[in-house]
């Protein structure tokens, strides 16, 4: 099968099921860890390209650094590049795991979405 690139948080549940669902699955896996390494602004553009999702996907609306910063009210007055650059500043605010084969990328972790596209 091929490589991918997960972008994970070692201690999220989801994170977790999602790359053994992968390795069992036959995916051989790159992991980088979304909080001390998270994507710079020139991957986090082509993940949201590659994977035909709304930016708004990108974003952990359930996590604690999104409601602390009070993002839900200031997102919208936000242009595309600072909203990229936010989530490029802090991992935690990224939803989590995001897989990418170069070509096609995925965020979250669905078994039916994984099984249709990995």
């Amino acid at each position: 099968m091929s490589k991918l690139v997960i972008y994970q948080y070692p201690q999220c549940g989801t994170c977790r099921n999602a790359m053994k669902w992968l390795r069992s699955n036959g995916h051989d896996l790159e992991t980088r860890h979304i909080v001390e390494e998270p994507p710079t602004v020139s991957e986090l553009n082509e993940l949201i390209n590659k994977s035909g999702l709304e930016l708004k996907k990108f974003f952990n609306v359930s996590g604690e650094v999104y409601k602390s910063l009070g993002l839900k009210d200031r997102l919208g007055n936000m242009s595309r590049e600072e909203q990229i650059e936010l989530l490029s500043s802090n991992g935690k605010l990224i939803k989590r795991p995001i897989v990418s084969s170069g070509e096609q990328v995925t965020v979250g972790f669905k078994e039916d979405q994984y099984a249709n596209v990995w």
